[in-house]
Order: C-alpha cells, then structure tokens, then sequence
C-alpha cells in the first residue's frame, strides 16, 4: 500500500504502520522533505539521498531546519471540543 499524498506518508511513518527505519528507531519528527509534481522524480530523489553519508544528510536538514523542528507539527492533533455537562435531573 502506498500513500496517495504526502500527509498520509508522514501519518503512516508517524504511526509505524510498516516496519522499517522509523519504526525500528522510534522516529516520529518530519524535519526535511521536498515537494515533487513527478512520482518518479521524487523516487530517484529519495534514492539519491540514501545514497548520501549521514553528515551530508544532516548538513541538507540543518541548511533549512537548524532547530530540527517538526514541520508537520499540528497536522495530526484531535480538534479540541468543549465538555458537554450532562443534563441535571430535578
């Protein structure tokens, strides 16, 4: 199963639907990507970059994210409603 957009991506790797990298090491914070129009662009993209040592990797995510923020921070959270009271029986 793939994810048809990428916030279904970030959910599921958020989630650990699958095992892998994210699940085995407890990953849940997006702090790179890059937006493709091109399936295939973004697939040789990805393949390019596991290609990379980990220090130019890291050097790609701190040239735009040096706090290493989640950037999908709030995607996710469960819209707040106010507490119902239940009614009072006189």
């Amino acid at each position: 199963m793939s994810p048809s957009n990428s916030t279904d991506a970030v959910f599921q790797h958020k989630a650990h639907f699958f095992a892998g990298f994210t699940a085995k090491y407890n990953v849940s914070n997006l702090v790179y990507f890059e937006r493709y129009s091109n399936v295939y662009r973004a697939i040789g993209r990805e393949k390019e970059l596991k290609g990379w040592l980990r220090q130019k990797k890291l050097s790609l995510i701190e040239s735009t994210n040096p706090n290493w923020k989640d950037l999908s921070y709030g995607w996710y959270q469960k819209i707040s409603m106010p507490q119902l009271k239940p009614p009072r029986n006189e």
